[in-house]
């Protein structure tokens, strides 16, 4: 509904249509604290606030409210051009997916209010920054989503050289950059994310409280081989803007990544309720797919240390949503199809898998992938062959209509064929045919390690690497499991399933000094469970042996 209105919004201010002008919201009484973001504009008394407001709104990614501070702008001061660079900002999500043929209708009607002469106060500054996100959408029905993001990218560089004293400038070039490395899916040397760092942190030095600065740090390291860089912006971000519920969640990028589970577990629990309230005070019957997102990583996090009886508490509440908001979102489509498979998969119940429900996503077929993916693993693991073919089956129809769209989805195609490959490799062990089996296996595994994650999951509903450990732990070849399991701890650290994994093909190679060693680390890990998981049982078991 909100872009519905937002597309209205700037059809009526481009009309000349007045909009009513707002005072800035509050939250629970007190004015929202977003941290402290300076962008000064040639635009007029609350117009000039209002845009600085819409900014810090934009650097948390709370484009609702960001495009409803620059309506209030323009409403304020129809010859603000920045008013309408912001609303056309506000439908540019880089880190996310980008923007439907509405909302870039949307974005193209804001900008056309100045070519009509609409919004005259500009200067050079702000006439660069103009250009930068006409670039963007420039052609947008003629032109690949990454194309339009490399143009982005350089006209902001060219915004921050010709001005050099605007921060402002520097970290928008930055986000783009990391928007650009998070499309280059298969560069594991993380150049861009690199450089938008080198940008990043020495600023977040001069300026400790802008929101921005934190946040984009955070996306820039959410990768394992550079998690620990992003370790002090996650401790300071949800403090610097403690009123968004995006900034409580984006710490839990990094503490996933480092597998601190406690840390991820809060800072999802607080972004999990602060959307919740954000629901009601719009009186949103649907679920923001905001408060989706903190669920799936928050049911990981829980599942991670056995505290299966929250995880399912988190399996309920997205399951008891009627719909999800704004319709079509990948972030909660992916989320709603990972959640209870997740919660299935990492408990090994192969059975709970295969009756999964799949709950269509016609925008995003990769999200229904998950469910045929997790019922495909079942159905092998509880030697329902036919079952388990019928579901890849639908993968590769699902792969090929994903590749056949592009763009966007083609990241997504090569995420359903790694699932495609790891579910194959089950059935192919479950069919006798071990060597087949063990190839798909290591195939899907190398493909996935050679693929970024995408910012939408904590990480793959199983990973491909442990799936061959679990492979070939079950062939009788428990040194070979050992490091395939050790590689994926390098990557996810205490995951509990590769924890365990690892623990037990030790101890079957002969590694008793190793077994021991992971075994104690999954029982501390295990500290809080209360799903009676049987491998608990099997460790305090083999550590009483010892």
């Amino acid at each position: 509904m909100i872009r519905v209105i937002q597309g209205l919004a700037a059809l009526a201010l481009v009309c000349g249509m007045p909009l009513t002008a707002q005072q800035p919201e509050e939250h629970g009484g007190h004015a929202e604290q977003l941290g402290r973001v300076q962008f000064p504009t040639s635009c007029r008394g609350a117009a000039r606030s209002g845009v600085e407001r819409g900014v810090a709104y934009l650097h948390s990614f709370w484009y609702e409210k960001a495009a409803e501070a620059f309506d209030r702008a323009a409403a304020a001061d129809s010859s603000c051009a920045m008013a309408w660079w912001g609303k056309a900002m506000s439908l540019l999500h880089p880190l996310w997916t980008p923007p439907s043929p509405a909302d870039a209708r949307a974005a193209l009607a804001a900008l056309a209010a100045i070519d009509r002469g609409l919004a005259t106060t500009t200067t050079t500054r702000e006439r660069d920054y103009l250009r930068a996100i006409r670039a963007y959408y420039a052609d947008y029905d003629r032109t690949d989503p990454r194309t339009r993001l490399v143009r982005y990218a350089q006209a902001m560089d060219t915004v921050r050289r010709r001005s050099p004293k605007d921060p402002e400038a520097a970290i928008f070039y930055a986000l783009a950059l990391i928007a650009l490395g998070q499309a280059s899916a298969t560069d594991t040397t993380f150049t861009y994310q690199k450089r938008a760092d080198s940008i990043l942190e020495p600023a977040f030095r001069r300026e400790p409280r802008h929101p921005g600065l934190a946040h984009y740090l955070i996306h820039a390291n959410d990768v394992p081989q550079l998690a620990q860089h992003g370790l002090y912006a996650s401790r300071r971000y949800a403090e610097i803007a403690p009123d968004v519920p995006h900034a409580q969640h984006m710490p839990s990028h990094i503490f996933t990544r480092l597998g601190l589970w406690d840390d991820a577990i809060a800072s999802n629990a607080r972004s999990a309720a602060a959307a919740r309230a954000y629901e009601v005070e719009r009186g949103m019957t649907a679920m923001w797919d905001q408060r989706a997102h903190a669920l799936d990583y928050l049911a990981y996090a829980y599942l991670q240390q056995g505290r299966d009886s929250a995880a399912q508490r988190v399996v309920n509440e997205a399951a008891a949503a009627p719909a999800g908001y704004p319709a079509g979102s990948l972030t909660h489509e992916y989320a709603f199809a990972a959640i209870p498979a997740r919660f299935a998969l990492e408990r090994g119940d192969w059975t709970a898998a295969v009756r999964l429900a799949l709950r269509p996503a016609p925008e995003w077929p990769a999200a229904e992938a998950i469910t045929h993916f997790a019922r495909a693993i079942g159905a092998a693991r509880t030697s329902d062959t036919a079952l388990a073919r019928q579901e890849i089956v639908v993968l590769a129809l699902i792969e090929s209509t994903l590749v056949a769209q592009g763009g966007a989805q083609t990241y997504w195609a090569g995420q359903v064929a790694i699932q495609r490959l790891a579910a194959s490799a089950w059935v192919m062990l479950a069919l006798g045919d071990t060597a087949s089996a063990v190839l798909h296996a290591g195939q899907a595994a190398d493909r996935e390690d050679g693929t970024q994650k995408h910012p939408v999951t904590p990480g793959p509903v199983l990973p491909a690497r442990e799936l061959e450990a679990d492979l070939l732990l079950l062939v009788g070849r428990p040194a070979d499991a050992a490091r395939a399991y050790a590689a994926t701890l390098a990557l996810s650290p205490n995951r509990a399933r590769s924890l365990f994994g690892l623990a037990r093909s030790a101890e079957l190679a002969g590694d008793s000094v190793t077994a021991q060693a992971k075994y104690r680390e999954f029982l501390i890990l295990m500290a809080k469970a209360d799903g009676g998981r049987p491998e608990i049982a099997v460790s305090r078991q083999a550590v009483a042996k010892r």
